[in-house]
């Protein structure tokens, strides 16, 4: 599972699904059907569907808010998961949207083909009932998909690398910089911001909280630049930079591009200067 596809990807795979069995049974269903449901089937099949769908989605969302409290919890216990777990929870909640936008119509078609099987059949009521368990089916590949997303063993892993990817674009595609050059800029950018919390008393005294002495680095980066002591440019360059160094702790390829071994160098000068009374 090493390269997943982005949510809108997959909305767009997932909703062609649905449109192209739809199309394909509705077609084959006006050409030549081979199945023909009398009004008690019709009842039968989609109210059992509607139930079987709403309750299977219930339970993929209670599984889901506790799963997403766990890892809150993890993202707590370990702020150098914090980018990776705010990168799936965000994943995670595109996906369940599109999923209730599923279900929610595939059970609006259950009720429209309920309410057209007293009547007549007609090429309409085939679309609907064929386009009705054609959403069905999708809506339930959909949740299983879901459901193995969000427990997959490499989930923090996948999410390293794509983080790295949007951070660090070129690092696979240019001359690479020194891993360990990196790494001592950033210690030496996160001793400054250590510097700085203690400096105006930041420190989370150890009866208030037995999870951190101090705020996380990008906090701190935070109120720097919210107290005008950075400007944008370099909080985002800083916030870059414990991105790509949390997601090559956390499995991102160990490599950095030049550009952003560059940077490192840059953020370091900037950051003393801004902190010259502290750093």
């Amino acid at each position: 599972m090493r390269d997943r596809l982005q949510p809108r990807m997959l909305m767009l795979v997932f909703f062609g699904l649905g449109l192209f069995l739809s199309c394909a049974t509705s077609a084959w269903g006006e050409l030549s059907s081979q199945f023909s449901l009398n009004e008690n089937q019709i009842l039968y099949l989609f109210s059992t569907s509607s139930q079987v769908l709403a309750g299977i989605y219930g339970l993929t969302l209670t599984g889901f808010v506790f799963f997403r409290n766990e890892l809150s919890r993890e993202e707590q216990e370990d702020e150098t998961l914090a980018e990776a777990v705010e990168s799936l929870k965000a994943r995670y909640f595109k996906l369940l949207v599109f999923i209730t936008g599923l279900v929610l119509a595939t059970i609006a078609l259950s009720n429209l083909a309920i309410s057209m099987a007293s009547g007549s059949r007609s090429g309409l009521g085939t679309v609907v009932i064929n386009s009705g368990q054609s959403f069905f089916a999708t809506s339930l590949v959909t949740i299983a998909y879901f459901v193995f997303d969000v427990i997959s063993p490499g989930r923090i892993e996948a999410a390293s690398r794509a983080l790295q990817s949007t951070v660090d674009p070129t690092y696979a595609k240019e001359n690479k910089g020194s891993l360990e050059e990196f790494l001592r800029n950033y210690n030496d950018t996160e001793s400054l911001l250590a510097q700085y919390a203690l400096s105006v008393d930041l420190e989370i005294r150890p009866h208030q909280s037995r999870q951190s002495r101090r705020p996380s680095n990008a906090r701190l980066a935070e109120i720097l630049f919210r107290s005008e002591r950075i400007n944008f440019d370099l909080y985002s360059r800083i916030r870059d930079l414990i991105t790509l160094r949390n997601s090559i702790i956390h499995g991102a390829d160990p490599v950095v591009s030049q550009k952003l071994l560059k940077s490192s160098k840059e953020v370091l000068t900037e950051l003393k200067k801004a902190l010259g009374n502290e750093g």
